[in-house]
């Protein structure tokens, strides 16, 4: 089994993929989040691991419009606690570090360490890519932002550990494949619609939800990119789309939507 994610070796991403698939997999690193969705679309990979949202930072996004773009399903979800190191080459000082290099996420959501320090913040594509780019250029007055996997598979040292701002710290993984998973008894359902352009439509469309007592757990919009101030919904809920209620809810905003994708059923996170 081969599972493509973004990121180099050690990004959290590749954490989420041992979380959920267990460590006998083969897994496969991508540069960017759209060549995960290529790889699957295409066959090059069985299924991706994709972040969708992080507690402190919000949405990922890019993500979210890679929904959009293909015909992709969500397989499952995956949870993580995401917990910072500042990672330097061996015999690096944290006195000499001046510059620190990182996934714009992850200086962040370490805000309040870096700021105190006063260090030269740049972001880059990915964590663990930072700390990969350090190794190879040898640079000796700059740090990282990545996991204790990434120092350990390059090498590195650790200067400093739990240096994000918050340690309720999670991201929250998406597995895509192309198909869904069967119910469980313990599912959600994401979609993505757009409401139509008439008073009360987007409050109507939430009400059928709660007309059948399905509990929403996530909604986010992101702009159409066709029409400025046009948006598209993605909202998550509690139950399987094969389930009477949630496939009654479905239709009923399909009828009254001006677009609805279904991206899929799948068991809810361990948490």
């Amino acid at each position: 089994m081969k599972i493509s994610f973004q990121g180099e070796r050690g990004a959290y991403s590749e954490d989420a993929i041992y979380a959920f698939f267990g460590e006998k997999v083969e897994v496969e690193p991508y540069k960017d989040l759209a060549e995960v969705f290529e790889s699957v679309t295409n066959q090059k990979t069985e299924f991706g691991v994709v972040p969708i949202e992080n507690s402190l930072e919000g949405s990922v996004n890019q993500t979210y419009d890679l929904f959009l773009t293909h015909d992709l399903k969500v397989k499952g979800e995956i949870v993580i606690r995401i917990s910072h190191c500042l990672i330097a080459n061996p015999g690096t000082k944290f006195e000499s570090i001046n510059t620190v290099y990182s996934h714009p996420q992850a200086l962040a959501q370490s805000r309040k360490f870096l700021e105190k320090c006063k260090f030269k913040l740049i972001p880059t594509y990915d964590t663990a890519g930072s700390v990969k780019m350090l190794k190879e250029k040898t640079l000796k007055n700059a740090a990282a932002i990545a996991s204790e996997k990434a120092a350990e598979i390059y090498g590195m040292s650790i200067l400093a550990r739990e240096i994000e701002d918050n340690h309720t710290n999670h991201t929250r993984f998406f597995v895509i494949s192309k198909e869904d998973s069967p119910k469980t008894g313990n599912d959600k359902t994401s979609i993505i619609f757009a409401a139509s352009h008439t008073p009360g439509s987007l409050y109507s469309a939430l009400g059928e939800f709660a007309k059948r007592g399905i509990n929403l757990t996530k909604i986010e919009s992101r702009p159409t990119k066709q029409k400025p101030w046009e948006y598209n919904f993605y909202l998550d809920f509690e139950g399987h789309r094969s389930q009477a209620r949630c496939k009654e809810v479905i239709e009923v905003l399909r009828k009254n939507s001006a677009f609805l994708k279904l991206l899929g059923s799948y068991p809810k996170a361990k948490n």
